[in-house]
C-alpha cells in the first residue's frame, strides 16, 4: 500500500473509533483515490476482506474503496453481542463520520444481507446496492411460507449443531461445505484457512442471526437502485435456472426496479468463480 493510502487509511479507522462506543464490529482497509466515487465491500461468513482482492483491482484505481472484515472472522478479535446489528450502527457511523456520499456497497451472502438491512434502515446513506448470492430470507428459500417463530426455531437448530462438532468435524464439514460453493481447490483452501481462524461461537451466532431474519418485507424501504447476482449450478439437482430465477425475483418482489441475474457457471463465491461475468453487470449497472 502507498504512503497516501496508508494515511487515508489510518485516517478511517480514528474517524471511525471517534464514534464506535462499542469494541469495532469491523476493520477496514482503504484504497483508491480520493476523489473517485466510493465503493463499500462486504465479505460472507467467516470470510477476509481479501476475497474482494481482484473487484479492488478492478474498481478501485479511479474511486476509494472501503473494504471490510467482520469482527470474529478470518482471525479478527470477536465482539459481544450481535455482530450483524452492532456491524449495521458502526457502519452507519462510518458513513456519516467519514462523509461518505451516496457510496455504492457491495456484498456477498451475509454482507449482502448486511448491506441489504443498511439499505432498509438507512436508506438515505446508500447510493447503489450490489448484492452477491444473497437473499432477504435464507431460511424461506425452500419454505416461501415459513412463519417468524419457525425462522427463530431453524436458527437455533443451526445454531446449536454447529457448536456442537469437535474440530476435526467442524474443519472437515467447512471444507465439504467451500467445495460446494468455490470452484477452484486453491480458493477453497483460502477460505478455508479463513474459516479455521474464525470464532467459532462468532460464526454461528452470525448464521444463526441471518437465519433467524426475514427482510422480504423491509426491502420495499430501499430507495437505492439494486443488482443481485444468483448463483444456481451448485443446485441444479433440485431444480432449473428459470425456477431458481423465479424464486430470488419472489423474495425481492418488495424491492422496486431490482435488477437479479443468475450465473451459469460460478458457483455461491461468483467474485472467485467468474469474475468477468460479475464485473460485465457491475460495470452495466454502474454506468
Amino acid at each position: 500500500m502507498s504512503f497516501a493510502r496508508t494515511v487515508a487509511a489510518i485516517t478511517a479507522s480514528l474517524l471511525f473509533a471517534s464514534t464506535a462506543i462499542a469494541a469495532p464490529a469491523f476493520k477496514i482497509d482503504v484504497t483508491g483515490n480520493a476523489t473517485g466515487a466510493p465503493m463499500i465491500l462486504i465479505p460472507g461468513l467467516a470470510s477476509s476482506g481479501a476475497v474482494w482482492d481482484g473487484t479492488v483491482q478492478r474498481y478501485c484505481g479511479a474511486r476509494r474503496c472501503h473494504v471490510l472484515t467482520l469482527a470474529g472472522f478470518a482471525g479478527l478479535p470477536a465482539i459481544d453481542g450481535p455482530l450483524l446489528a452492532t456491524a449495521e450502527q458502526q457502519l452507519s457511523e462510518y458513513i456519516a463520520a467519514n462523509k461518505l456520499a451516496q457510496p455504492v456497497i457491495v456484498g456477498h451472502s451475509l454482507g449482502g444481507f448486511l448491506a441489504l438491512k443498511l439499505a432498509a434502515d438507512h436508506p438515505e446513506q446508500v447510493g447503489r446496492l450490489v448484492i452477491v448470492d444473497s437473499l432477504p430470507a435464507m431460511a424461506a428459500i425452500q419454505m416461501p411460507s415459513i412463519t417468524g417463530p419457525q425462522m427463530k426455531e431453524m436458527a437455533a437448530a443451526v445454531r446449536t449443531r454447529m457448536l456442537s462438532r469437535d474440530t476435526a468435524a467442524q474443519q472437515a464439514g467447512q471444507l465439504q461445505t467451500l467445495r460446494t460453493m468455490i470452484t477452484g481447490a486453491d480458493d477453497v483452501q483460502r477460505a478455508l484457512a479463513w474459516g479455521q481462524q474464525s470464532d467459532r461461537t462468532t460464526v454461528a451466532n452470525a448464521m444463526a442471526e441471518l437465519m433467524g431474519e426475514d427482510l422480504r418485507q423491509e426491502v420495499s424501504r430501499i430507495r437505492a437502485p439494486t443488482l443481485v447476482l444468483g448463483s444456481w449450478i451448485a443446485y441444479k439437482n433440485f431444480g432449473n435456472k428459470e425456477q431458481f430465477q423465479q424464486a430470488y425475483q419472489g423474495q425481492y418482489s418488495k424491492l422496486a426496479g431490482v435488477k437479479v441475474e443468475m450465473a451459469d457457471t460460478a458457483l455461491h463465491f461468483i467474485m472467485l468463480d467468474d469474475p468477468s461475468w460479475m464485473y460485465d453487470r457491475i460495470d452495466q449497472f454502474l454506468k
